[in-house]
């Protein structure tokens, strides 16, 4: 039997994926086909090979390729106050009622490179309630949490995030929140003061803590049906009652085994509320 070339690309990708997994415990075997595929074609070409076969042979060898595949992997999209609506949501709907809390811990899960952690620090203090928060900040790619945890961002995109910020509700000038050296911004020390920044799989590892609020944005659209129930579990798990978890404007809970746990808080805005 001749196997059509879609078959044996199949063939190939699941044995690179299995290969990561067993050899650098990466396990994205459950990560969303057209996805992977599309990461890997790249990663072929990039790295001037014939086959993913022979990819694979030096992913196996390299860890230099294997830290280039994680990063194709990685999801890295993202950019100060994304959807600026969702921010003005959390800030006017979900802030009034857990200021009073003693203490709110916050999990952003797949922070990226930080843009929106930053945002998040910055919505908090402006409203009076950033001392009393502690926000964890993971993400898969170690070199990613790396960048995040510098707060340093390029001077050409300030424009955008400038217009961001002021369409989600900022209250002052962007501008005194960062120091501009050259062609880059640094961010003010005193938001990365309550972040806590670590690198976490939300494949294989497992909750680390009792979350009031998850942040949880354009991750799970890159996962199948299996994993994105996987994921469900695990947020559930490390949700209070009655806390808050905000997906991304592609996501939602409708279908998975969780739908019946949580009410909608603001269905535009994919902001949900822990109920049972």
């Amino acid at each position: 039997m001749i196997l059509q070339s879609e078959e044996i690309e199949r063939i190939e990708i699941d044995l690179l994926l299995e290969a990561v997994f067993r050899y650098y415990g990466y396990d994205f075997r459950n990560y969303a086909f057209p996805f992977i595929q599309r990461r890997i074609s790249y990663r072929v070409r990039k790295e001037n090979v014939t086959s993913i076969s022979a990819l694979q042979e030096k992913v196996l060898r390299d860890p230099a390729v294997m830290r280039g595949v994680l990063s194709d992997f990685s999801i890295n999209v993202t950019e100060m106050f994304r959807d600026p609506t969702f921010f003005k949501s959390f800030r006017t709907k979900i802030i009034p009622l857990v200021k009073d809390y003693p203490e709110i811990r916050i999990w952003h899960v797949g922070c990226s490179s930080g843009e929106e952690v930053y945002s998040m620090a910055i919505l908090l203090h402006e409203e009076g309630i950033y001392e009393k928060t502690r926000i964890f900040a993971t993400d898969i790619n170690k070199c990613i949490i790396d960048k995040a945890k510098q707060g340093t961002f390029p001077l050409d995109v300030m424009q955008i995030y400038t217009k961001n910020y002021f369409e989600a509700g900022g209250k002052r000038a962007f501008s005194e929140y960062y120091k501009a050296v050259d062609d880059k911004v640094f961010f003010h020390p005193f938001l990365r003061k309550n972040v806590v920044f670590a690198q976490h799989n939300l494949v294989t590892d497992q909750s680390f803590n009792e979350f009031d609020i998850i942040i949880c944005r354009n991750v799970l659209i890159y996962f199948n049906k299996v994993l994105q129930n996987h994921v469900h579990k695990l947020l559930y798990n490390s949700l209070c009652l009655s806390g808050f978890l905000g997906l991304g404007k592609r996501e939602g809970i409708k279908f998975t085994s969780y739908e019946n746990c949580y009410g909608e808080f603001d269905a535009s805005e994919k902001l949900y509320r822990k109920v049972k």
